[in-house]
């Protein structure tokens, strides 16, 4: 399988398939690519109804361009370092943030998240996200409140009225479990169309079964994330390596 970045004829390619409305996967197995390859470049410029080959070749182009300037250490986010190869770090970043974004969040948000998942500390000031990112305080204030009210992070305050934005190892549960819930304000929602509509008739059929869907999915979900966060922090008893 070819390795190294995507070709102007290959993004030409992508920008074919996805105009004939093939999956990323399809596209992919044309190149003989990675499909997460595939997805990750579309995503990265303007998603699947907007991308074009010659703009996602010059954004590619001046990514690279930035790299070969190496920041100096005070642009860098704290804690990298560890003897890591930050250009690595930096590709896995944004590998990341697509990742968020092909999952709905939006790209900022995205950004911010995929740079505090991958601080050691997994936190952050508004400031160090600012000047990492080379966003506005506006912009980063804008994402943690979004990112906040997700449950996707927790911010904490600091000597002063600096805050410190933070993602834990209960970040995921607590997201999935404000998505079971949510689940469940769908359900409930669908069941008061039901008593308006009728039962009987088929707008009032047809949400019964969002209902009866969500009701199921989102008991599912808080059954499973509960059994996982158990499974996650029960600390395994040492194995005793000396034999009597």
């Amino acid at each position: 399988m070819p390795g190294g970045r995507l070709t102007q004829a290959e993004r030409q390619q992508i920008a074919l398939g996805l105009a004939d409305g093939l999956a990323y996967a399809q596209i992919a197995r044309r190149l003989d690519r990675p499909t997460s390859t595939v997805t990750r470049e579309v995503m990265r410029n303007g998603g699947p109804t907007a991308y074009r080959a010659d703009l996602a070749q010059r954004a590619t182009e001046r990514r690279a361009h930035r790299r070969r300037q190496a920041p100096s250490p005070s642009q860098r986010t704290p804690d990298r370092g560890r003897g890591r190869d930050d250009a690595a770090v930096r590709e896995y970043e944004e590998t990341f943030a697509t990742l968020m974004m092909h999952q709905g969040v939006p790209k900022m948000m995205a950004r911010v998240l995929a740079c505090l998942f991958i601080a050691d500390s997994g936190s952050l000031t508004a400031s160090e996200l600012a000047q990492h990112l080379r966003v506005s305080p506006a912009s980063i204030s804008k994402a943690v409140s979004f990112l906040e009210e997700q449950t996707l992070i927790r911010r904490i305050r600091e000597q002063g009225r600096r805050e410190r934005y933070v993602v834990d190892d209960d970040v995921w549960y607590r997201s999935t479990i404000a998505s079971a819930h949510g689940l469940l304000q769908v359900a409930e929602t669908a069941r008061q169309g039901v008593g308006i509509l009728g039962r009987d008739s088929p707008a009032g059929a047809r949400l019964e079964n969002v209902a009866r869907f969500s009701d199921y999915i989102s008991e599912s979900i808080l059954r499973a994330a509960e059994q996982g966060h158990g499974v996650l922090y029960t600390q395994r008893p040492e194995t005793d390596t000396e034999h009597p």
